[in-house]
């Protein structure tokens, strides 16, 4: 795991570069399957008066399946993160993430979990020109049209009824 010891930050910045396997429980429930580890990369700086500022960023890669037509996707997921850490309890800004008073370690795994489930896009498509598939007999519509004949709008009813009217001379 990513554990920074923060007395060290008394003589300097310290680098936080790490690897975390695509299988650790960290991960567990996150709501998709990383196909490869996560890596992390930046600087841990104090910022005085128990607050932390760590610049990093993650990358990995997220496999999960088109919205559309249910292809799998792998999707390269790339993030960069600017997040304070601060012992005051009575913080109250969301992307501020609170942390025990005195403490002398930092474990910055649940903080890297968030923002990878925050970077990950929750509508993932194969393309942007994905066809999708037929709603009434599932055929993958970007390798063909199916045969499934086109269903009439039923808005447009009243409209082909007065066609009709008007084709057998009804006024």
């Amino acid at each position: 795991m990513l554990r920074v010891d923060l007395p060290a930050l008394r003589k300097g910045p310290v680098q936080t570069e790490g690897a975390i396997p695509a299988d650790d429980p960290l991960f567990a429930g996150v709501g998709f399957h990383l196909g490869r580890p996560v890596r992390v990369g930046g600087r841990l700086m104090d910022s005085g008066q128990g607050q932390y500022y760590w610049r990093a960023d993650l990358r990995t890669v997220v496999e999960t399946t088109c919205r559309r037509c249910l292809a799998p996707v792998a999707l390269e997921v790339a993030a960069d993160l600017d997040v304070l850490f601060t012992e005051d309890t009575q913080a109250d800004d969301p992307s501020t993430y609170v942390i025990p008073p005195r403490s002398t370690e930092l474990d910055l795994g649940a903080t890297v979990r968030e923002e990878l489930i925050l970077a990950v896009p929750s509508y993932v498509v194969c393309r942007d020109d994905c066809r999708g598939l037929c709603p009434r007999c599932g055929k993958d519509l970007n390798q063909g049209p199916c045969d499934c004949r086109p269903e009439a709008d039923p808005r447009w009813g009243p409209l082909a009824a007065l066609r009709a009217r008007l084709a057998r001379g009804e006024d």
